[in-house]
């Protein structure tokens, strides 16, 4: 796939997948808000949380295409993209699943994050509950290493790029897709609780995210099948 077409493609699995997002982080962003003292207004709040957390995915995204740069030799680039990209999808083609609660695989595979988390959880927790804006931003960055299964299928774009610099862009493209949803998350979570929790709801989300991976997969093999 050309740049410009997984930029897009990424920037559509986080805004696809943003019902998971809403469900895992935006109770952490309402709960964070309900503890603000009175001299921090909510749109700080919600603003440097995100920007926090679009910082550690495009961390994530330059670490993993870093790796994959020193890790890749040149003639072994393009299968391991291609075993990359069908893993991707696979994991997202899960995720939709267990977002429309069809089977909890994909719950199972977040938890290869958690000695991750368990190291970083101690440093939130210092940082709570917030009581300034540098708190916000450290709050945010921590909260991008939260163990998540979209992360791990963006970050496996970043993984196969074979370059930091597009690592950091593929993760970036991801991470900017979340952010209307968890925007709207943080700023209307009393009108939207109740509606993105209707079975019905999740159900189309995650319908939605297993038909953009079963399309990308169909249209993968269409590509090595006739080029």
């Amino acid at each position: 796939m050309s740049g410009n077409i997984t930029l897009f493609t990424l920037f559509l699995i986080g805004f696809f997948g943003g019902g998971h997002c809403v469900g895992m982080c935006g109770g952490l962003s309402s709960a964070f808000a309900l503890q603000l003292p009175s001299h921090i207004r909510r749109f700080w709040l919600i603003l440097l949380l995100n920007i926090g957390r679009i910082s550690s995915y495009t961390i994530i995204g330059v670490l993993l295409g870093l790796l994959g740069q020193v890790g890749i030799s040149l003639d072994q680039t393009r299968s391991i993209q291609n075993i990359l990209f069908i893993a991707a999808h696979i994991l997202l083609l899960l995720l939709g699943l267990y977002l429309a609660g069809l089977t909890n695989t994909a719950s199972k595979i977040e938890n290869l994050g958690r000695p991750i988390w368990r190291r970083l959880n101690p440093l939130l927790n210092k940082l709570l509950p917030i009581r300034s804006l540098p708190a916000c931003l450290g709050v945010g960055i921590l909260w991008g290493w939260l163990p998540c299964g979209l992360v791990y299928s963006a970050s496996l774009y970043a993984l196969g790029s074979g370059s930091a610099l597009k690592g950091g862009l593929y993760m970036l493209a991801f991470a900017l897709g979340t952010l209307p949803n968890l925007l709207a998350m943080g700023f209307f979570a009393s009108q939207l609780k109740g509606f993105l929790q209707q079975q019905y709801v999740r159900f189309i989300a995650g319908m939605l995210v297993c038909a953009w991976a079963l399309w990308q997969l169909a249209y993968f093999t269409w590509q090595q099948s006739f080029f």
